[in-house]
């Protein structure tokens, strides 16, 4: 197992043939990637739905779960992780359904592992870094649009490239009101009164905890090395001045605020 700190990724390994597994295990582990490797697709499922992978590669005929379907049932759950097909099928239809899918990659065997690492990481550098976006917030029904973030509240999902999060019940009321009063201040006592039902001093401190906690989830953005501090000395993980583009602002004594930085627009 490589070290969390050096390791280059996780990456999920599902293929029937025990030689070829431990081949491409073996020698993608010697380049400091993570690999969970597994037989059949039905266990990569299982273990797909507890565990968190920067990149999957499938085979495709497989006992049990083969890999179409496999795919089939992660995209139901996570519509951004990389999937790359190493397989035997040449077919022009099996190709087209991969992809259809949703599937990043197709390569056929025999193939040169050179290639395929350079693919994994070409895929990786692609999908850990998402395109600078202009933060327009869009509203349609009970979905959130607003820079890389998409928030779905009536299936409780908010969506980013470099991660998809289910929220509980409560974080999904609080990021709605926030997202209905886009950089506009909430005051700290309608949120508690239309989310807790109280405002005593434990409901209170309930808001506190989720609010930290919404923070945490919207700051998955990279920022750029600029704006990182490097003195040691300093509370503050960035340079004075620095403001991610969107944040929930503390308007301390007051409430709190989903800013949003360059909206364009806002449809109701």
């Amino acid at each position: 197992m490589v070290p969390l700190k050096e390791s280059k990724g996780r990456i999920m390994l599902v293929e029937d043939n025990q030689n070829l597994r431990n081949v491409l295990k073996d020698y993608l582990e010697t380049l400091k990637y993570n690999v969970s490797d597994f037989s059949t697709g039905d266990k990569a499922a299982e273990s797909f739905e507890k565990g968190r992978f920067d990149l999957c590669l499938f085979d495709i005929v497989m006992h049990g779960m083969n890999g179409f379907d496999l795919l089939a049932h992660i995209r139901k759950t996570d519509e951004h992780v990389p999937v790359v097909f190493l397989t035997a099928r040449t077919e022009k239809e099996d190709k087209i359904r991969a992809f259809k899918l949703g599937c990043d990659d197709y390569i056929t065997k025999p193939f040169s592992t050179e290639e395929l690492t350079l693919r994994i990481a070409a895929i990786l550098r692609r999908t850990r870094q998402p395109a600078k976006v202009k933060p327009v917030f869009k509203a349609t029904g009970e979905i959130y649009t607003f820079g890389n973030f998409t928030f779905d509240h009536a299936n409780l999902r908010l969506s980013h490239p470099l991660k998809v999060r289910t929220l509980t019940r409560k974080e999904a009321e609080l990021l709605r009101l926030l997202c209905e009063n886009i950089n506009h201040l909430v005051p700290r006592e309608e949120i508690l009164r239309k989310i807790w039902g109280s405002d005593d001093y434990a409901s209170g401190r309930s808001m506190d905890v989720f609010l930290t906690k919404l923070r945490s989830y919207l700051a998955i953005e990279p920022v750029e090395e600029k704006y990182i501090n490097k003195d040691k000395n300093k509370r503050s993980k960035y340079i004075e001045g620095y403001e991610p583009d969107i944040e929930i602002k503390n308007v301390h004594g007051t409430g709190f605020l989903l800013k949003v930085k360059g909206i364009t627009s806002k449809s109701e």
